[in-house]
């Protein structure tokens, strides 16, 4: 099975090097600021000529937004924009420019309906001090060192990695990997190097092929599973709040930068807003840490895997529950189990997400009309049942499975569910004979097996 994945190295670059990548992103920055600037032109005077009722075959011809139209007219013009350009490599200048018709073909494919989605706006000018610095090569000598602890990429030299390279090293030595692009960033502080790698990836095998496992996510708990286990969410964010506000105070109280008078930022704001971001990175490093290591163990050990289609963006619009919301990571879990869950033969079905998990009972299937978000305990009316509200939607998750007919790997849609919630005493989903857990009240037992797990108040959702 062949995959593009990517392989992320941090880099200890000295002095001169860090300068020399960020003249590379500088290079990139310029590209792409002097092409939008040129498209922004020819576009502002063709709305001006069309305001003075010019036909439309004598305006102002149009320029090109592709990757090579915008490369032609560079290479035409660089020599009075950037007389100084044979000091980067010519991939540079590819990074802005492609980053520039990416951008212009999402916005046009926007606004005709074309793309999906939120409206994507108008490209924007990249600043010298907001922009992040990157810089992609596609061409050159790209390759990892014998030592597989230094990097070769084209112009920049030889250049030194935190850690060792030995993973992708030995995937390029035993021929099963194909380095396509490398791209050197500085994100939280450090320097990176990410390699876009196409792999042979060989065929694997879930442990428990025939195994369906639901997953309900919250805040409480990062992750319910239908088998009964229940992921404490770490709460990385709240964890480091102390340290974040003595740091956000100490930043508050030196000299920043002020845009409007042009003064530039002094030297103890500069060393503790770097202090302030390492701790922010921290806490992003420990999440994604826990997210890969939860989405890892969940696609070896499970065939299929039932998740919710969640509105994330719409839940982050709780004010009261936001922070924790996106601490959680519930849109990075999913998309590693969409790609992880491939890798290792499994499959991933995704449940509409309007169907009623948390309001359909997992025993008989009735459907209560309305749920408050303050009852932790799911207490059905027809049967009984009695147990924690969200080990009652992984159940019914689970139980999904089986509706669905759709063989092969990836994201399916789950059926059965509309806009609106069915009445109470409307059934939706019938779980099969054997499988339905017991009506217990605090104790329910593991599916598939007779232990009993205490539940403990679930997470809120």
């Amino acid at each position: 099975m062949r995959v593009v994945q990517a392989y992320r190295f941090a880099l200890d670059l000295t002095p001169v090097q860090q300068r020399a990548v960020l003249a590379h992103a500088g290079a990139a920055r310029v590209a792409h600021n002097w092409a939008l600037a040129r498209v922004k032109a020819v576009m502002d005077q063709r709305a001006a000529e069309r305001s003075y009722g010019v036909p439309d075959d004598e305006l102002t011809p149009t320029v090109g937004w592709t990757l090579p139209a915008l490369r032609r007219a560079w290479n035409a013009s660089k020599e009075g924009a950037a007389p100084w350009w044979r000091e980067c490599s010519k991939e540079a200048f590819n990074t802005g420019l492609d980053a520039l018709a990416r951008g212009l073909k999402a916005w046009a494919d926007s606004r005709s309906g074309k793309r999906a989605g939120r409206p994507v706006g108008f490209p924007r000018f990249k600043s010298r001090r907001r922009a992040t610095p990157s810089v992609r090569f596609t061409t050159g000598t790209i390759r990892v060192e014998p030592d597989r602890k230094h990097v070769v990429l084209p112009r920049l030299g030889r250049l030194k990695l935190h850690e060792s390279a030995r993973k992708l090293a030995r995937r390029l030595d035993n021929g099963t990997a194909r380095i396509m692009s490398a791209t050197v960033r500085r994100d939280r502080t450090r320097w990176h190097v990410s390699f876009t790698v196409e792999v042979d990836r060989a065929e694997r095998t879930p442990a428990r092929p025939g195994s369906t496992v639901g997953v309900d996510v919250g805040i409480r708990h990062l992750a319910v599973l239908s088998s009964g286990e229940l992921v404490l969410n770490p709460r990385h964010l709240d964890e480091a709040q102390r340290r974040l506000r003595i740091l956000g105070r100490r930043l508050s109280r030196r000299q920043g930068p002020d845009r409007r008078t042009g003064q530039r930022p002094s030297n103890r704001w500069q060393h503790a807003q770097a202090r302030l971001g390492r701790a922010h990175a921290r806490v992003a490093n420990l999440r994604s840490d826990g997210l890969h290591q939860l989405t890892t163990r969940m696609a070896r050990e499970h065939g299929i895997i039932v998740v919710e289609d969640l509105h994330v963006s719409g839940m982050l619009r709780n004010r009261r529950l936001a922070r924790r919301i996106a601490d959680a990571g519930f849109a990075e879990l999913r998309r590693q189990l969409a790609y992880k869950t491939e890798w290792n033969g499994g499959r991933l079905i995704v449940a509409d997400r309007w169907y009623p998990s948390s309001k359909t009972c997992s025993r008989c299937g009735t459907v209560k009309t309305k749920l408050a978000l303050s009852e932790r305990t799911y207490t059905c009316t027809t049967c009984g049942l009695s147990l924690d509200r969200d080990l009652n939607a992984a159940y019914n998750l689970a139980a999904l499975a089986a509706t669905c007919d759709t063989a092969g790997s990836g994201p399916v849609a789950g059926r059965g569910a509309n806009h609106k919630t069915p009445l109470a005493g409307q059934v939706a989903v019938k779980r099969q004979p054997g499988t339905a857990p017991a009506g217990q009240t605090g104790t329910v037992p593991s599916q598939g097996g007779t232990t009993q797990q205490t539940l403990t108040r679930a997470s809120e959702r």
